[in-house]
This record gives structure tokens, C-alpha cells and sequence, in this order.
């Protein structure tokens, strides 16, 4: 019998919250930046955005009052950023490395 993959290739996602609406703004708050900022990493990380992390904009994800906010899909992991330092951080030690970053989980 064999055993089915925990994760395959392709599977895990990026979504940087673009909430448009009024209020809290996680765009006005340099989301498209951090959006950047993890294609970059994924690239210097030979991961090449697309084949094995994916990253996707998407509307509000709930969370405005905590934002700027990313989702960990599939392991439905919201994290609050500040910039450059911590978007590496989720995409070193939760989407490479499996751990949930602890201080920017919301």
C-alpha cells in the first residue's frame, strides 16, 4: 500500500489580501510591495513562483484591523507582516520549512 503525499508541487499559496473597499486597507498598507517581495524571495529560492508556491492578490480577507494580511493555503494560516524581513520569514519557515510562524500568526 502506498502512501498518498502530504504536499505536492504547486499545491501551497500566497493570497496578499488587496482589500479595496473602505476602512483599513491592506493595498494602502503595502500589500502589492509584500506581493513583490515574495516573488523575489521565491525566485532567489530557485522555488520559481508557479511550481511550487504560488502567489495570488485577492479582495478582503477578513482581517482588516490586523492587516496587511497573507493566507497560507492550504494550511489556512493567516500572518499580519511588516515588510521585506517577515514575508521571508513565512516563505523560509512556513512554506519551505513547514513551521507556522508563531509571532506574525493572527
Amino acid at each position: 500500500m502506498s502512501e498518498k503525499p502530504t504536499q505536492s508541487a504547486g499545491q501551497q499559496h500566497m493570497f496578499f489580501c488587496m482589500n479595496k473597499s473602505g476602512g483599513t486597507c491592506c493595498k494602502d498598507q503595502g500589500a502589492k510591495k509584500a506581493e513583490k517581495e515574495a516573488r523575489r524571495h521565491i525566485k532567489e529560492l530557485d522555488l520559481k513562483d508557479g511550481s511550487k508556491i504560488r502567489v495570488n492578490e485577492t479582495d478582503c480577507l477578513g482581517h482588516c484591523s490586523e492587516g496587511p494580511v497573507v493566507l497560507v493555503y492550504p494550511s489556512g494560516v493567516y500572518y499580519r507582516y511588516d515588510g521585506k524581513k517577515d514575508i521571508d520569514e513565512i516563505i523560509d519557515k512556513h512554506l519551505v520549512g513547514g513551521k507556522i510562524v508563531k509571532r506574525l500568526r493572527i
